[in-house]
């Protein structure tokens, strides 16, 4: 976005209060943003910062809603890297209110706009986002397996190694076929590794093959 932006501004204005813990003064730096923008793009903007400082969850939807129709109307590449954020947004605001069905949607509208976002750490922040939105939204959550059973091991036992070359993938599978080859090739390189002790590096090799058989 524009630094130069008076709009841009104010909310970056806000921001720097809501990280200092001045959610009043936050509030008024996003109103001021919301009245001094002047097209489609600046309210789209402003409604996004807004949204955060709603009383109520319908109140949070809504300004969610007006910041996506707003991304509608610029209908331009300015914000075609916001889409991602603003589903992930719309996403929570529905599950918030109790409408599984309604976020879900979002959720798979965002995963669907992730490659837009530059990479970095908002693309894996937005990811994970994703990510947790679809595992809680579907109609039935499976059991995690000895994956999940691993990882939580890995998690009680502190081995950071590991977890910081497996958790990303795992936490951020978005259900896609390119998802599924990182998490794999995360695995197989700490089982290349050895990094575990022998039970875990048994366990670690058995989720791999279990893995590699359902993509095979």
């Amino acid at each position: 976005m524009d630094s130069d932006n008076p709009v841009v501004r104010l909310c970056a204005q806000g921001m720097a209060a809501e990280g200092e813990g001045r959610a009043d003064d936050a509030r008024a730096r996003f109103r001021e943003a919301w009245d001094a923008a002047t097209d489609d793009y600046e309210h789209c903007v402003a409604a996004h910062y807004l949204a955060r400082h709603q009383p109520t969850p319908e109140e949070t939807r809504r300004w969610n809603q007006e910041c996506l129709d707003r991304a509608d109307a610029v209908g331009d590449d300015r914000v075609r890297g916001f889409y991602a954020s603003l589903h992930v947004n719309m996403g929570s605001a529905y599950r918030a209110l109790g409408e599984a069905d309604q976020a879900r949607e979002h959720y798979v509208r965002a995963a669907a706009h992730i490659g837009d976002v530059p990479a970095g750490p908002y693309a894996d922040w937005t990811r994970f986002g994703i990510a947790d939105g679809l595992r809680t939204t579907r109609e039935a959550e499976p059991e995690g397996g000895p994956l999940a059973a691993l990882v939580e091991r890995l998690c009680a036992v502190g081995e950071l190694r590991a977890l910081a070359v497996v958790l990303p993938p795992y936490v951020g599978d978005l259900g896609t076929d390119e998802d599924h080859a990182r998490l794999v090739t995360a695995l197989r390189m700490v089982h290349a590794a050895r990094w575990l002790p022998d039970g875990e590096q048994d366990a670690l090799g058995a989720v791999i093959a279990e893995l590699m058989a359902v993509s095979g």
